[in-house]
């Protein structure tokens, strides 16, 4: 996920950066959507099923009660409070009414309508979530066993890999990633988005530097810090950006685009020109990575309110996440023996 692995990643990732158009679609643009949400904000029901908790405004507030009867304090956690109770059920009714005359599913605040399932807001993508986290923790910790039980070590008990530290940092940035994607798939508020775009931008910013670093076999510490702190700089800025000034959904994609581009050219040059043993594996990665891209650009209503295109898209990084720690794992041994055998201490 960095250079060959950061190129499914890199598209993986970018997906992820793109997942922001909160624009208006044609369902929350629908006349009997609004009535109907309107409605419910102020009589609690939609139809015969009616929310207790729409006595409260939006933010928590008690509409006609005293602070004891304000909303509990486990429903404002959960944001699921009056207007999206609403918004939900609306949804559900018109989708209903829709397919009874023959119309197909649209996209309701930029969203393709969902069927919850014990408050999950998109139930595959966050169980695919939770198997991406798990496929990268089990590929960074066979990496730690294989460093530092089963090849040999320096002296000083360090690593002769000398990438190993830069591949725990984008071990822990991958699961973090995966963590809140997970989350904001369950829930998407303004929250959970910031988390999920910034822990994407920061996996995708240092996959970018990585990719160079080892591309480029870069090994001198100060050459490294000259071709990451500019992109360190870049990337804690954009992120600040987005998290303190403005969410802009279009400007993060071109950031996103661009350093994923940038990274499948390095990983694809690269792995056309070395005779490293696992090239194969990295072109599995860029080319499953660009195959997988296609489901984002072809984007279709979830099936039977469950599996969309985005959510197929992150289950096809599940076995390219095992093919790309396996690379990680050679190139390890790899470079490993080329230094034992150059008798470097």
């Amino acid at each position: 996920m960095h250079m060959a692995t950061r190129n499914w990643v890199a598209l993986f990732v970018v997906l992820s950066c793109l997942l922001g158009v909160l624009d208006a679609s044609a369902g929350d643009a629908d006349p009997l959507y609004r009535a109907c949400v309107k409605q419910c904000e102020e009589t609690g029901c939609v139809g015969q099923k009616c929310f207790p908790h729409c006595k409260f405004s939006s933010d928590g507030a008690s509409i006609d009660g005293p602070w004891y009867m304000q909303e509990p304090l486990y429903l404002q956690w959960k944001k699921w409070d009056c207007l999206s109770d609403c918004r939900y059920n609306c949804m559900v009714d018109r989708e209903i009414k829709r397919d009874a005359l023959g119309h197909g599913p649209v996209k309701y605040h930029g969203k393709w309508p969902f069927i919850r399932v014990y408050g999950i807001q998109e139930p595959a993508s966050v169980a695919f979530s939770v198997l991406n986290l798990a496929m990268h923790f089990h590929g960074w910790l066979s990496f730690f066993i294989l460093l530092y039980y089963k090849l040999p070590l320096k002296q000083t008990k360090k690593a002769y890999y000398e990438f190993s530290p830069l591949w725990h940092i984008y071990g822990f940035l991958s699961m973090n990633s995966w963590f809140w994607s997970a989350v904001f798939h369950s829930r998407d508020v303004d929250l959970t988005e910031k988390f999920d775009y910034s822990s994407a931008v920061a996996l995708l910013g240092f996959s970018l530097i990585l990719a160079i670093l080892r591309s480029f076999n870069v090994r001198d510490e100060a050459a490294r810090v000259m071709v990451a702190a500019p992109l360190l700089a870049f990337v804690t800025t954009h992120i600040l950006y987005l998290n303190f000034y403005k969410l802009d959904y279009g400007w993060n994609m071109k950031v996103c685009v661009v350093m994923a581009v940038a990274q499948l050219l390095i990983w694809a040059t690269w792995a056309g020109i070395t005779r490293h043993p696992s090239r194969w594996k990295l072109w599995v990665v860029v080319f499953g990575g660009a195959l997988a891209m296609l489901l984002e650009i072809y984007d279709f209503p979830p099936y039977y309110g469950f599996l969309d295109a985005h959510a197929i898209w992150h289950a096809t990084t599940i076995p390219l996440t095992y093919i790309w720690w396996s690379f990680i794992r050679d190139d390890a041994e790899f470079q490993t023996a080329n230094m034992l055998k150059k008798g470097r201490p």
